[in-house]
């Protein structure tokens, strides 16, 4: 396996990255795969043994089990935390409040506290807002990114540079 840099980082990730989008079956996530716990591990599994460090996933994937199968893989595999570079992302509803979605700074808060909870890890290694949310103020949703790394969540950022249609949190 090939390994860079991510970005203009020192931390190393293989030229491939395992995603897992396709975790969980759950919801409209159906339609894109149904990978359970146990073919998801034995995915990672091989992933790892070919050398793949890098796995992405987001907290709306599935609902959130994508994160949960990723991370209980991890666990059951005895993989070392130093040995994975894990990336997920935040941006999507993942609730029915008017507030579970977005790049606002309590929902990025929020979120990354989530993520955590079913990666059943300390941190995470890339961080990402998934979408471009049209009503944050971009300079809130960076400062809260920031604040995560400050508090050692999280040790990269990003932004995937999409613009959906434009939203309203009032309904409609």
């Amino acid at each position: 396996m090939k390994y860079r840099t991510l970005g203009n980082t020192g931390l190393f990730v293989s030229e491939l990255c395992l995603g897992t989008m396709t975790f969980g079956g759950q919801g409209v996530w159906a339609n894109m795969g149904n990978v359970q716990q146990d073919d998801a591990q034995a995915l990672i599994a091989r992933a790892l043994d070919q050398g793949i460090n890098f796995i992405d996933t987001a907290d709306i994937y599935s609902n959130g089990a994508s994160e949960q199968i990723v991370g209980q893989s991890l666990k059951n595999l005895g993989v070392r935390r130093e040995d994975v570079v894990i990336a997920t992302k935040v941006c999507g509803p993942v609730g029915t409040g008017p507030n579970d979605q977005g790049n606002s700074r309590g929902h990025i808060l929020d979120s990354v506290k989530a993520s955590l909870k079913r990666l059943q890890i300390d941190h995470i290694d890339l961080y990402q807002l998934h979408n471009i949310d049209t009503v944050t103020p971009i300079e809130e949703s960076l400062a809260a990114l920031d604040t995560l790394v400050r508090q050692g969540l999280v040790r990269y950022t990003g932004v995937k540079l999409v613009r959906l249609a434009d939203r309203s949190r009032a309904g409609a």
